[in-house]
């Protein structure tokens, strides 16, 4: 066994920088050092909400130092990306091309479970005792032991604090649109919130070629910034406006009084779960991006008439083919990766890249080893 430092949930709300011994990969695992590990507001929900201790972190880039006999598709010294959502490519929807909500190996069927993608806990021991790690990955960790599954090799290479936040943010926002709702050329977009996953639906509504872009936020710093990845309007919106329903009439106003095409709910706020709702045309589409898994009062008048609002996860991900495309975009720079990194930290700085999120300072923050 290696040893290794960890960021380590305690269960109590809290977490802490500690010791951590690692194992050398068996079967079909990997044994990863990470070179960059990002910060959302997932990392923050599960320490205070999953009510146990595992090591934190579900976004990163590394490279593969060791691998265990069944490995076939990397090699020690690859680049890659970890990918939490790993399919098993034989259930039901894995075969219906939903890989992203693989029925036997995704690790959110249940707050903080164990699925069958999650390598042996006895791989990683912290005080002597096997432990989880976030999604099966454990990205906040100086190195982690994971399945071969959650790992897409990267064969141009790119900066690692860039790859990591493809794993997550980019591809969910990026997804949700080019995926879910396929916007397309012409339409009219409306983005709920303008964090690191918002500025990415910004940035592939641009990509589609929407030709009116609109940001909401509560954030004039945010909203400033989303002009740089495409927005075309902003609204600020106030913390008061009940259901948006104010902001709802300014996009009826810049949209011909009809509503936009489609509209993304990327706050994680639930009060705000109808809220794009409110700001679609007749038969256009809202999508929900942050994740809210609460129950939401509905006005079912918001649904009228033929309204799709749909709730996806991880933005449809099929690892094998959207990673390269993610690459291929931001290569070609059409998708802005390195300017969205606001601030870089340091494992022993981990609480400051959290105060950074949540004060609204970063549109993105990056854990460098």
């Amino acid at each position: 066994m290696m040893n290794a430092k960890a960021i380590i949930a305690d269960g109590n709300g809290s977490f802490s920088l500690e010791e951590i011994k690692v194992d050398e990969p068996k079967g079909d695992e990997v044994l990863v050092e990470m070179k960059a590990a990002g910060v959302c507001h997932t990392d923050y929900d599960s320490y205070k909400n999953w009510g146990h201790q595992f090591v934190m972190g579900h976004e990163g880039a590394g490279i593969v130092i060791s691998i265990g006999e069944k490995v076939t598709s990397v090699k020690k010294g690859d680049q890659v990306i970890l990918n939490w959502a790993m399919p098993c490519g034989s259930c039901f929807q894995c075969k219906n091309g939903n890989e992203n909500i693989c029925e036997v190996q995704s690790p959110v069927t249940g707050v903080g479970e164990i699925s069958e993608g999650h390598v042996p806990l006895e791989r990683t021991l912290f005080k002597n005792k096997g432990i989880q790690r976030s999604f099966n990955l454990g990205t906040m960790s100086t190195h982690t032991v994971v399945r071969e599954v959650a790992l897409h090799k990267t064969k141009v290479a790119i900066p690692f604090d860039v790859a990591s936040i493809m794993g997550c943010g980019v591809m969910t926002g990026v997804g949700s649109v080019l995926k879910v709702a396929k916007v397309t050329e012409n339409a009219s977009v409306v983005v709920l919130g303008t964090g690191g996953v918002g500025l990415n639906v910004v940035q592939g509504a641009r990509i589609s070629k929407a030709s009116k872009i609109i940001a909401v936020d509560v954030n004039q710093d945010r909203l400033t910034m989303s002009k740089i990845y495409g927005a075309t309007h902003t609204i600020l919106a106030d913390r008061n406006d009940q259901g948006l329903l104010n902001v709802a009439k300014k996009v009826k106003e810049l949209t011909g009084n009809r509503g936009a095409d489609f509209s993304f709910e990327c706050t994680g706020v639930p009060s705000l779960g109808a809220a794009p709702l409110a700001m679609i045309r007749n038969a256009g589409m809202a999508v929900q991006v942050s994740g809210i898994e609460e129950a939401i009062v509905f006005d079912m008048n918001l649904f009228e008439w033929d309204k799709i609002y749909i709730n996806p996860l991880y933005g449809k991900c099929q690892p094998k083919i959207d990673f390269p495309r993610l690459i291929d975009f931001y290569k070609g720079g059409d998708l802005i990766l390195d300017e969205m990194i606001t601030k870089r930290y340091r494992i022993n700085n981990v609480q400051e890249a959290f105060d950074d999120m949540l004060s609204g300072k970063n549109a993105k923050g990056v854990i460098l080893f």
